[in-house]
């Protein structure tokens, strides 16, 4: 059964946490110990933000609203740094990013249908230098992608999951099925979000799927089918602490990247309700 807002306040006392004065920047241990917390049991996981969140803002505007949410990873959109970019544009977006306090850790999602749009999406990964390349590739172009995993050691490649709105992988389990038997480097993005709204449990997928699961996309949904839509996290279904609970039983030790949908003209009241209830719950859970 799905923990809300509601009740996980009123079993946890998270709420005291939540209003605290410090508490958005202080009170979750993922990726680092907060004060007086034993470092040994400091979570492997990050918080950390999708760059679709901010699809109405520019680069700086999405900086400074994670630097006041004290978040400090991105997963890089093209829109923020174009697929073409050089060297030294891509320099100036690390320097930028960095006077934030910011890493970009990934690019994607990337869409690509065509083996010169792979090409193009793996040599943009590594020029960027990053470790995760989060795509969503034709089922037909999946046999290309596994062999350009050869050429790139570095990388890993998650397959973003899109729940019923596309027609292919929609859920965690058909991924698995497609790349279970490929480069152990071939795997998934699983948005919890889009998982839910495909008729799957995200709690049990991350538990079955965890081996291949190298990235993640937070959002919460308002129903556990297709008609859902993206509420601020703690108002909708997913169970967030069993979540939690279950990151940290498998070793998840990637992203766990925020991606609100909801409001994107003025997403920032909710972008700070959700990263706050999340390191309520990182703390409580």
């Amino acid at each position: 059964m799905a923990i809300n807002r509601r009740s996980f306040i009123k079993s946890s006392a998270a709420g005291a946490l939540m209003l605290s004065a410090g508490a958005l920047g202080t009170a979750c241990t993922a990726g680092r110990p907060a004060s007086g917390k034993d470092v040994a049991k400091a979570d492997k996981f990050h918080l950390s933000a999708a760059g679709y969140t901010f699809v109405k803002f520019d680069l700086e505007t999405a900086l400074k609203t994670l630097q006041k949410a004290d978040v400090h990873y991105l997963c890089i959109k093209d829109f923020h740094l174009p697929l073409d970019a050089g060297d030294e544009q891509i320099a100036a977006f690390h320097a930028k990013c960095a006077s934030y306090g910011v890493t970009g850790y990934g690019v994607g999602p990337i869409y690509m249908e065509t083996e010169e749009e792979a090409d193009r999406a793996f040599a943009y990964a590594r020029r960027v230098g990053v470790k995760v390349l989060v795509g969503v590739p034709s089922y037909g172009i999946l046999p290309y992608v596994d062999k350009k995993l050869e050429e790139y050691p570095e990388i890993k490649y998650a397959i973003h999951l899109h729940g019923p709105d596309i027609d292919i992988f929609q859920t965690a389990s058909v991924i698995w099925d497609k790349v279970k038997d490929l480069n152990p480097r071939l795997g998934m993005c699983l948005d919890i979000g889009h998982d839910l709204r495909g008729g799957a449990d995200p709690v049990e997928d991350l538990k079955k799927y965890h081996t291949r699961v190298f990235d993640m996309h937070f959002k919460d949904e308002s129903e556990a089918s297709k008609a859902g839509w993206c509420v601020e996290i703690g108002r909708g279904m997913i169970d967030f602490p069993a979540l939690v609970r279950m990151m940290r039983e498998v070793g998840y030790d990637g992203m766990c990247s925020l991606e609100y949908e909801k409001d994107l003209d003025d997403p920032f009241m909710g972008i700070a309700e959700s990263f706050g209830y999340l390191k309520a719950v990182c703390d409580m859970a």
